[in-house]
């Protein structure tokens, strides 16, 4: 073994789909660089198992610079891995030694059905934010940047909370399969814009209504969603969420009030 590369043994996870029962399947891989990313890995045992004529397994990559979220899967039980902040295509092999053995698995939850080995739907999580609707804006010439004038700590709240890519580390990670603290960011970034305040307590309770139709889990706040989040979004949008769904349950009380006592 030259400097610099390692010795390592893969226990990953091979499904060929929702019907297949699935299994882990152990590979030897040498000559992994230190430099290598971990879907580079992945790459360099794929360029194996075809040379044998193996069927290579199923990832998701895209941006593999952190941005697109669409890399996840599970390393030795933490989302993306164990280091935090980062996605999958962010870990670095040089965070393992010679002679590690790695588990890969695909991220688990009812909501998030295996396609493929790691690749799973995570569809439902665009379904939330479609329940959300659309924002009300006037169209027409573009205003002026400062023509809305918007507080610069609500800015940069809304912008923390924007920051979420939706790549479901914080579904994995939870023990109730819970999608609250991506839901609670994407109704968050817009509370805090006033571009965002027309719908906000309908948004709310749409969006949270669709997260349980889907079948995510509830929050039981054990804050392991923020310590997977590559992004580091803050458990702290949870409870905006249930303070923009106290407002819109309390206006709909009053709305049916009034409707009854017309």
């Amino acid at each position: 073994m030259s400097h610099g590369t390692m010795n390592l043994t893969l226990r990953i996870w091979r499904q060929k789909g929702l019907e297949d029962k699935g299994a882990f399947k152990t590979y030897r891989l040498e000559g992994v660089s230190e430099h290598q990313s971990f879907l580079e890995m992945l790459d360099q045992l794929n360029d194996e198992l075809l040379k044998k004529g193996e069927e290579p397994v199923a990832f998701d990559s895209d941006c593999r610079e952190g941005i697109c979220g669409t890399c996840g899967c599970m390393v030795d039980g933490k989302a993306h891995g164990p280091d935090r902040g980062i996605t999958c295509c962010q870990l670095h092999m040089r965070r393992f030694k010679d002679g590690d053995t790695i588990t890969i698995e695909p991220f688990r939850a009812k909501a998030f059905p295996v396609v493929k080995d790691l690749i799973v739907d995570r569809r439902a999580l665009d379904r939330i934010i479609l329940a959300g609707g659309f924002v009300s804006v006037n169209t027409g010439q573009a205003p002026d940047a400062h023509a809305i004038p918007v507080p610069k700590y609500a800015a940069e709240k809304a912008m923390d909370a924007a920051a979420c890519i939706g790549c479901g580390a914080c579904v994995a990670a939870c023990k109730n399969a819970s999608a609250m603290l991506f839901t609670s960011a994407k109704v968050a970034q817009l509370s805090y814009l006033p571009q965002g305040h027309p719908e906000r307590k309908r948004r709310a309770l749409k969006m949270l209504l669709a997260h349980d139709l889907l079948g995510f889990g509830g929050c039981t706040n054990e804050g392991e969603c923020e310590s997977a989040c590559p992004k580091q979004i803050s458990v702290r949008n949870i409870s905006i969420l249930n303070r923009e769904v106290a407002r819109g349950a309390l206006k709909r009380e009053v709305m049916s009030t009034m409707a009854g006592g017309a």
